[in-house]
């Protein structure tokens, strides 16, 4: 991985984008995304009552401050993680971000694990 610090602040635009240090990650088609990311996991599931407002809001201060790399996965909720991120998203933020999912572990709406699944369909 190459790493570039910029030396001046981030452009901001519509939002206010903060001044964060970016990464490239890849070389073929590689993405410039923000050092510090935002793991979405807690906002669905695992560390207590959901607060989809709260976790709306949370995305949007960090995309305020510069973050342009989150993650989530389909598993976390499940299935409500990915939608939660999503409606954060609305309104022209799709295209400040990049998006870092995971799948193949596999979820029944009600929560119950089902197993891991590498098919590639």
């Amino acid at each position: 991985m190459r790493t570039s610090h910029h030396d001046s602040p981030a452009p901001s635009d519509a939002y206010g984008a903060g001044i964060l240090t970016t990464r490239t990650l890849g070389t073929a088609a590689p993405l410039e995304v923000s050092e510090q990311g935002l793991g979405c996991m807690g906002m669905s599931e695992f560390y207590g009552t959901a607060d989809e407002a709260g976790g709306i809001a949370t995305i949007h201060r960090a995309l305020d401050l510069g973050v342009t790399f989150l993650d989530t996965a389909d598993m976390y909720g499940p299935f409500t993680n990915e939608r939660l991120v999503g409606s954060a998203l609305q309104g022209g933020r799709r295209d400040a971000v990049v998006l870092a999912t995971k799948f193949g572990n596999e979820r029944l709406p009600d929560g119950t694990r089902v197993g891991v699944n590498g098919r590639p369909e």
